[in-house]
């Protein structure tokens, strides 16, 4: 597949094989069909799910988070590096077009969330939305699951943390300025890249960065307080972008940043390559070699810690970048801390 073949609105480029299943069907053998089918150019489709649990436990000790929520599995947006694209082959599903075109949603988030609440022993910690998928991907706009959650966080004052690449967070505002006035929210925004062309290409259903900068200039008018995070850094490809993406973020109103660096683990290996070779096939060995210089060699890294920011020369020259830019714009940045005194056990009835 050319560069002027590629499937529009979408980042990953095929469907890579899904490690857990023993059959699958393919349209890469020369033998195959040889023509678009709907296997090319996908459809979004919805797929219903009633979990018993909503609130995820973080383990990791490199993600900042004790607890996630991720109303939906899969994610439109498209991002062809995200780490979250092998948790569809759990589904049944691959980690390509599927993950961005099979969404599962989590109908009954909310009531999932007010119950983990009313637990006698629940101990208040902010809870963060997203982690994995995108709480504010396109689907939300019409289904509201975020909004459902934002609402039972409001009614219990109960933290909570969002991380998003789309604005459609602006649509709550009316909720997010309720929270913050108790200091209970805080949302981080993801932004790879400030150059248009690149985005659309990295994260194709994202929301560009001038809109995503427009968006966090309202909410720190609101005193809502906003993070950035320069996620991922890709060699060859964004990593020169870190000081002035943090300087745009700061001028409207950011208050903090962060950074990881692209790792490539399981099936994302694949999808990421031949998405590189569609779209940057005369810079491909040196934003591959790029991305190795930081795991020891590899691609993939699963080390605690040293997945998020490398390793050697490479990661270090990143590393400075950073830390350079988020001392001179943000004035080494301000912690924000949510608070966990104002929780109501009872909700609203406590009022009464």
């Amino acid at each position: 597949m050319d560069s002027q073949q590629h499937i529009r609105g979408r980042g990953a480029q095929h469907h890579p094989s899904n490690q857990f299943l023993k059959q699958a069907i393919s349209l890469e053998e020369d033998t195959a069909i040889d023509e678009y089918t709907h296997l090319d150019k996908p459809a979004t489709q919805i797929f219903y799910e009633s979990p018993r649990k909503i609130v995820n436990k973080v383990t990791s000790p490199d993600v900042g988070m004790d607890y996630s929520l991720n109303p939906y599995q899969g994610c439109e947006h498209g991002c062809v590096y995200c780490y979250a694209r092998t948790t569809h082959e759990f589904w049944g599903y691959d980690a390509g077009l599927d993950f961005e075109s099979k969404i599962i949603v989590k109908k009954n988030a909310a009531s999932l969330l007010e119950k983990e609440l009313l637990k006698p022993g629940w101990k208040v910690k902010p809870i963060v939305l997203s982690g994995n998928t995108d709480c504010y991907q396109p689907l939300e706009q019409k289904l509201r699951i975020t909004r459902s959650l934002l609402e039972v966080f409001a009614k219990y004052r109960h933290p909570v943390g969002i991380i998003t690449k789309n604005v459609a967070c602006l649509n709550d505002l009316d909720v997010l300025k309720d929270l913050a006035a108790d200091n209970l929210v805080r949302v981080i925004f993801s932004i790879t890249s400030l150059d248009e062309n690149l985005r659309a290409k990295l994260e194709p259903r994202t929301a560009s960065a001038k809109k995503k900068l427009e968006a966090i200039e309202i909410l720190s008018q609101n005193n809502i307080p906003v993070s950035v995070m320069t996620a991922p850094i890709i060699p060859g490809l964004n990593h020169h972008e870190i000081p002035s993406i943090i300087e745009a973020a700061t001028q409207r109103g950011a208050i903090n940043a962060g950074y990881t660096v692209v790792r490539l683990n399981g099936a994302i290996k694949d999808v990421f390559s031949k998405w590189l070779q569609t779209h940057f096939p005369d810079r491909y060995h040196k934003v591959w070699a790029g991305i190795a210089s930081l795991h020891g060699g590899e691609v993939n890294d699963s080390v605690w810690k040293s997945r998020m920011r490398g390793a050697g020369p490479e990661a270090d020259i990143i590393k400075q970048l950073f830390e350079a830019a988020k001392k001179k714009y943000m004035d080494g940045g301000k912690e924000i801390r949510l608070d966990t005194t104002k929780f109501r056990k009872g909700g609203n009835y406590k009022l009464f």
